[in-house]
């Protein structure tokens, strides 16, 4: 096996290993938020959320990429 595919192997299941070992508190974020609508402390939870999604939206995409890339690269 060549490096792009260990690279697109480890890049998946590290990113998915960390993203779910962070769901958890993204969860516990989210239900604080919904049951304290007027705090100020909600504001600086609301981003961390919120980069967590785009955090998890860019691992996606970005592993996807690297998925076709090892398809093209191997029976292109």
């Amino acid at each position: 096996m060549d490096l792009l595919l260990w690279i697109t192997i480890g890049f998946i299941i590290i990113g998915f290993v960390v993203l779910t070992s962070m769901k958890k508190g993204m969860e516990s974020k989210v239900a604080f938020i919904k049951a304290n609508m007027e705090e100020e402390e909600n504001s600086s939870k609301a981003k961390s959320v919120i980069w967590w999604i785009w955090s998890t939206t860019a691992w996606g995409i970005v592993s996807i990429f690297l998925v076709v890339w090892c398809f093209h690269n191997h029976f292109g």
